[in-house]
């Protein structure tokens, strides 16, 4: 531990998922870094290193139960509710929004106090125009994301925004103008960055651990394929479809459609592509360190039934980065194998990245690699570090007092998000495809019917004027 000094009744903020103060001691300092390394699997230096970090940190007096900003949940469903939950430990519930009545009030229900519900609408402008809101979060379909992000920083909301950051890429360029322009604070909910397993697979990635970086495999879990649906169903009591439908075409009620199985039409989702795939590509970029592929490929390996849902089940990619990186992304199965040893454990859901001398796995539950002294070896001092967050919603938070952007910024989540769109957009044209991450345009053999796919039509009034 050279260089950290701690004596007793040191004064330092540890981040716990609250912003705290608290007295700690040298030895008590120690025992928290053992305890947590024997519970989580990860090294006692890099457990260190963070909590020395944290101890240099002052809390902030505008954490005060008096300054609590008032927040606003747009879409009930269980990823916003869950969303709400932790930013709630920050701020109080004044306002809910859904197109389903009935999730709306079974929220409001947990956030009645006093016999006072938070106020609920069914529009989403309505609560953009309160001046009590100081906060969105937004857990709505991926369809809807964009408009409800673009309105939220025009009324100067600060935002946490579900993943992925929009459903085309072009959409991303409009939301990372209207929260530049407005300057409000933006937080992607792609949190594995800030899930220390995550931050050192890709720190001892970048510092050359495991060599040169030439490949890194991302392995999600296969999508759904179910159908066909019955084409004619009533719409529930209390329930807006065609808001619901937002820019999407305009079809039949459907519950295939409207409940937690959306992200199954690439009307309104990409599938596995941008479900699972939009968490672990974003850690394949991190590491990698560049902006975007240059290079694209896909194919669906199990289409969807007739009727049915429309993304595909499985699918294999291969993105293409600068200095001869190739990132693999493809879905498995409870019967299908890697194709290879992944890791030990056998497990299909996560990241390895392989170098000239090694590999790392890595998954919410696990880090290992190819040798133990690639992690448990200390990186030198200086080494490149990587931002830290061990807590998503606090990180958030703390930005939102500061003012500064959080670990998972519009550009992060823009970015990120585009890796999965360029794996559709390959996918349903059906060839190898030509990138340019800065200009972000497709180049060479098959751009001009690739760059027609960057944006998609918007039904009206669910265009961008509905939140200008």
């Amino acid at each position: 531990m050279a260089g950290l000094h701690l004596d007793r009744g040191t004064q330092c903020a540890f981040n716990t998922g609250m912003p705290n103060t608290f007295q700690i001691s040298r030895r008590s300092f120690i025992k928290r870094a053992s305890l947590t390394a024997a519970t989580t699997g990860l090294p006692l230096w890099f457990l260190e290193r963070d909590l020395a970090r944290a101890a240099e940190q002052v809390a902030d007096p505008s954490t005060s139960p008096n300054n609590r900003p008032g927040l606003a949940l747009i879409g009930c469903g269980g990823m916003g509710s869950g969303d709400l939950a932790g930013a709630a430990k920050f701020g109080n519930v004044v306002a809910l929004c859904d197109v389903k009545e009935s999730s709306m009030k079974s929220v409001a229900a947990r956030y009645t106090q006093d016999g006072k519900a938070p106020a609920m609408f069914s529009d989403f402008r309505k609560i953009l125009e309160r001046k009590d809101v100081d906060i969105i979060v937004n857990g709505t379909p991926d369809h809807w994301h964009s408009l409800i992000n673009i309105g939220a920083a025009r009324a100067k909301k600060d935002v946490y925004g579900e993943k992925p950051l929009t459903l085309t890429i072009d959409e991303g360029k409009h939301v990372i103008r209207a929260v530049r322009d407005n300057k409000i604070v933006f937080q992607t909910g792609t949190q594995q960055r800030s899930d220390r397993r995550f931050r050192l697979a890709c720190e001892l990635v970048r510092n050359g651990r495991i060599g040169k970086l030439q490949t890194v495999e991302v392995f999600l879990p296969a999508g759904l394929r179910e159908g066909p649906f019955t084409a004619e169903q009533t719409v529930p009591e209390g329930f807006n479809w065609d808001l619901w439908l937002g820019q999407a075409p305009k079809v039949a009620y459907m519950k295939e459609r409207a409940n937690n199985t959306f992200r199954w039409w690439w009307d309104y989702a990409g599938g596995p592509v941008t479900d699972w795939g939009a968490h672990h590509n974003d850690i394949a970029r991190w590491a990698i360190g560049q902006d975007g592929p240059i290079g694209v490929e896909a194919k669906a390996t199990v289409g969807p039934i007739d009727g049915g849902f429309t993304t595909c089940k499985e699918f294999e990619a291969t993105l293409v980065y600068a200095n001869d990186i190739r990132q693999i992304v493809k879905t498995t199965t409870a019967d299908s194998p890697f194709g290879g040893i992944i890791d030990p454990k056998g497990q299909r859901n996560g990241v390895r990245f392989t170098g000239t001398d090694g590999w790392i796995w890595v998954n919410r539950g696990d880090l290992s690699a190819s040798k133990d002294e690639i992690y448990t070896t200390p990186l030198p001092a200086d080494a490149i570090r990587l931002e830290e967050s061990s807590n998503h919603m606090t990180n958030f938070f703390d930005c939102v007092r500061s003012r500064k952007d959080p670990i998972a910024h519009v550009e992060q989540g823009h970015r990120s998000a585009v890796v999965g769109h360029l794996i559709i957009i390959a996918m349903q044209i059906g060839r190898k495809l030509q990138w340019d991450p800065s200009k972000e345009i497709f180049t060479g053999d098959g751009a001009k019917e690739a760059n027609t796919h960057l944006a998609r039509g918007m039904r009206k009034p669910y265009d961008y004027s509905y939140v200008s």
